[in-house]
């Protein structure tokens, strides 16, 4: 009896133990939120007005996101920043400023998914962007922005729900430029963000 009780409780313990490393992974079903900090820097040719250099300055902002995997190995996220303000300057003088707020629709593919023990998450996504500008403090409206967007990123485990992890992300993003309703030249943001936060798993 005793031999028998000693053996259940041991296949017990093995079954608790595999479940709770598998619950490490990510897995279909895995619902999370994000939240951390990111900088955007915008490409080093950022187009022109008038027929003349335009310059778009980095930036630094709050990030959030929300995902979904339908798949071990597959899932859709939502994500984006705070609205930024990035000073602008035409042939190296400033003229003003400008409020990018981006939102990022993604496929993500994540290639550990549903592998046992696994506590480090590398992921890949593409997807699309869309970036409105607001509040020009010069004379210009910048019309707002659809493109394709890329990330990769890297996510760890800390415990079951909780994980830390950095990322990159790419986005096509242009503007026209506008004065009294007439297009004056082209934006080319197309920023490179490099971003880091937490996250938390469902």
């Amino acid at each position: 009896m005793n031999m028998t009780r000693l053996m259940g409780t041991a296949a017990l313990l093995v079954t608790t133990t595999f479940a709770a490393q598998s619950a490490l992974a990510y897995q279909a079903g895995d619902i999370y939120v994000r939240g951390g900090f990111e900088k955007a820097d915008p490409t080093s040719d950022n187009g022109d007005i008038a027929n003349q250099d335009l310059d778009v300055s980095e930036e630094n902002g709050f990030a959030y996101g929300a995902g979904y995997l339908f798949h071990d190995k597959f899932g859709v996220e939502l994500n984006g920043s705070e609205a930024m303000e990035h000073d602008i300057a035409v042939n190296g003088g400033n003229v003003g400023s400008v409020d990018r707020t981006p939102v990022n629709l993604m496929l993500n593919y994540y290639p550990l998914g549903g592998v046992e023990n696994a506590r480090v998450h590398p992921y890949v996504g593409v997807g699309m962007n869309y970036t409105h500008f607001s509040d020009e403090s010069f004379n210009a409206d910048l019309d707002s922005s659809y493109g394709a967007a890329a990330q990769v990123g890297l996510d760890l485990s800390v415990t079951d729900n909780l994980l830390v992890g950095t990322y990159a992300r790419y986005a096509d993003v242009d503007s026209d430029i506008e004065v009294d309703g007439h297009d004056v030249g082209e934006a080319e943001i197309d920023p490179m963000t490099i971003g880091a936060g937490v996250t938390y798993r469902f």
